[in-house]
Formats: C-alpha cells, sequence, structure tokens
C-alpha cells in the first residue's frame, strides 16, 4: 500500500511550523509549497519542498501531478492586515489561487478515480458586527450569525467558504465533484514557536514576545477590545481531528473553534504577572481597531465539540504559564 501523501502550501507560516510535524507524525510523506525557502527544521519533513507561489498555476500543476496528494492544507494566503493594504493583490491570491488549486483537485480526483480532502483555515475575519454596541450584545456568535466581512480578508475567506462548499456540494454536473472541503474559522492564534506576523489579531502575541524580549509595546487596539483566541498547538490538533473525522459525522463544512476570549487588558494584566517590569500601553490605530470592534468578542464552537471531538487543552493560565512564557523565556534568554 503506497504511502498517504499530503500537500501543505504556506508551509513556511505559522501554522505550517506545527502542521508539518503533526502530519509526519500521523504518517503522511508531506509536499510543502511557499514563497519562502522552508528553513532546515521543517525540510526534514517533506518529500519535496517548492519556492513558488500559489498564484503560479502551472507549477502547483506539476507539484499535483508528480505527487497525487489525497490530503490538502491550504495554508498560503495575505493576511488581513496586508490585505486592506493591497486589496488586489489579497484578492489575487487569497481568492484566485484558492479557486484555482481547488479545481486542480478537482482535476486529479477525477483522473484518479479518489476524493480529494481540502482544509481550509478560515477565520473570524469573515464576521462583521456593525458597532460595538452589538457586538457586546451577540455573546457567542454561531456560524451562520453576522457574516458580513468588512475587511478585504475577511471577504476572501467567507467567499471561499462558499466556493469550497459548492465544489463539495453543488457542482455534481459532470459526476461526483471529488472535492471533501472543510473549514475552520480560527480564533487568534498564539504560538511560542514563531514570531507573531501582522495579523489583527496579533496584538496579544505582540505583546507577549515584546515583554519577553524586555521591549516597550504600543498595543494598537483598546484595553476593552475583546476577541477570542487559542494556543497554535490546540489549532493544529483542531485542524487533524477535522480532517480525520468521518464526513457522515458532520453537520457542516465550516466550523467556529475556540478556548478563551481575554479583553487586550486582560492580556496586558496577565503579561505583567510574569514580566512585571513590561512596558505596554494603548495606542489604538482607527484602522485596525474598525476592523477588532465588528469581529466577535466569542464565537459559539458547540458543532466542533459535537461532531468531531474538539477539545483544547490550553485556557488562559496554562497558555501563559505552561505553554508561551516558558518557551520564550528560554528562546529570548538564548539571544534568538
Amino acid at each position: 500500500m503506497s504511502a498517504k501523501t499530503a500537500l501543505v502550501t504556506g508551509a513556511v507560516g505559522e501554522m505550517g511550523h506545527q502542521l508539518l510535524p503533526a502530519l509526519a507524525t500521523a504518517g503522511y510523506e508531506i509536499v510543502a509549497l511557499d514563497l519562502a525557502v522552508l528553513p532546515a527544521e521543517l525540510i526534514r519533513y517533506c518529500k519535496e519542498s517548492v519556492e513558488t507561489s500559489i498564484t503560479e498555476t502551472g507549477r502547483v500543476r506539476g507539484l499535483l501531478e508528480r505527487h497525487r496528494p489525497e490530503l490538502v492544507f491550504h495554508l498560503a494566503a495575505l493576511l488581513s492586515a496586508s490585505a486592506e493594504r493591497k486589496p488586489s493583490l489579497a484578492h489575487k491570491v487569497n481568492v484566485g489561487g484558492t479557486v484555482a488549486l481547488i479545481q486542480l483537485c478537482q482535476e486529479q480526483a477525477r483522473a484518479t478515480g479518489r476524493s480529494v480532502r481540502f482544509m481550509f483555515p478560515s477565520s473570524i475575519a469573515v464576521y462583521g458586527l456593525p458597532d460595538q454596541a452589538t457586538k457586546e450584545a451577540a455573546g457567542e456568535v454561531r456560524e451562520h450569525q453576522w457574516t458580513q466581512p468588512t475587511g478585504m480578508y475577511g471577504c476572501n475567506k467567507l467567499y471561499c467558504e462558499l466556493l469550497g462548499t459548492y465544489y463539495s456540494t453543488h457542482a455534481l454536473h459532470q459526476g461526483d465533484s471529488g472535492i471533501d472541503f472543510r473549514a475552520i474559522r480560527f480564533p487568534g492564534l498564539i504560538s511560542a514557536e514563531t514570531v507573531p506576523n501582522g495579523g489583527t489579531s496579533d496584538y496579544g502575541p505582540e505583546m507577549i514576545h515584546a515583554a519577553a524580549r524586555s521591549l516597550a509595546y504600543s498595543c494598537f487596539v483598546r484595553e476593552d477590545s475583546r476577541l477570542p483566541f487559542m494556543t497554535m498547538p490546540d489549532a493544529v490538533d483542531g485542524f487533524m481531528k477535522l480532517a480525520c473525522a468521518d464526513e457522515r459525522s458532520l453537520s457542516t463544512r465550516v466550523y467556529n473553534i475556540k478556548a478563551f476570549s481575554p479583553t487586550a487588558g486582560q492580556f496586558r494584566d496577565k503579561v505583567l504577572e510574569y514580566f512585571p517590569r513590561a512596558d505596554i500601553r494603548f495606542e489604538p490605530v482607527a484602522a485596525r481597531q474598525m476592523i477588532v470592534d465588528s469581529w466577535p468578542a466569542d464565537v459559539n464552537d458547540d458543532r466542533a465539540r459535537t461532531d468531531w471531538g474538539l477539545n483544547p487543552q490550553h485556557d488562559f493560565d496554562s497558555t501563559m504559564g505552561d505553554y508561551v512564557v516558558p518557551a520564550l523565556r528560554k528562546r529570548y534568554l538564548a539571544g534568538d
């Protein structure tokens, strides 16, 4: 029996650093794609790695033809802050790249007679609440509520959710679509392994990294701003659980997940417990604050917990005390 093969796009990003080892542990041969060269600690997990854009359809097609992956994790994307600065490029990468990859996977599925499971990291950016009062009154937002994004990144992600669902369930005029699309709307993610890379929810991780390096930090949102978060290990564990779930157990193709929902002020207070001399100020940036205000303070993830066993291991206290602070102290003490 041939080995299972997984394709990971955007493999050099924050999630890729923990997803690739998880896939290797699960027995997959890994094919990786990213604009950047994979570092040595990731290359060792890969059968092949290619430095190219997800929009280079010819090169992506060649990769699929060589390896015929049955599992795809499509992480490549222009993130929220960059998408606002470069909306046309964001649409090209986030939407054009995604639909092209889905279509290539569909071609492969029809050629081989074997369905491709397509895993898509969506975001709480797909939500769009009109004002702070509505956000506070909304409570735990469910998957079907308030999906009117105000930012380009959220628009891109929501449209790709709809495209993936279409290709999985409606594009049957030529027989079985061959695509098994599954998506998670990730909250803000906290990683001890990589440095935050400019996402709109990165004020929490940026605050922690700055304090661990004894650097002053100017937080770009108000103290009362609240979003759901979870650790990167819990996010990757959830993604893998959804990828492995029996399709018959799924009640939707798009799931909310989260672990805890602190305010930015609570983040600051928690950081000060471990780094009492940390210099953390709140200096909101209007454009970024507006985006955060449109995202839910909390989400309902009952479907994920019921359908495929979401069970985050880290709450807010253990995220800081057991996971991120010890790792960052070690990292920055070593001069990284």
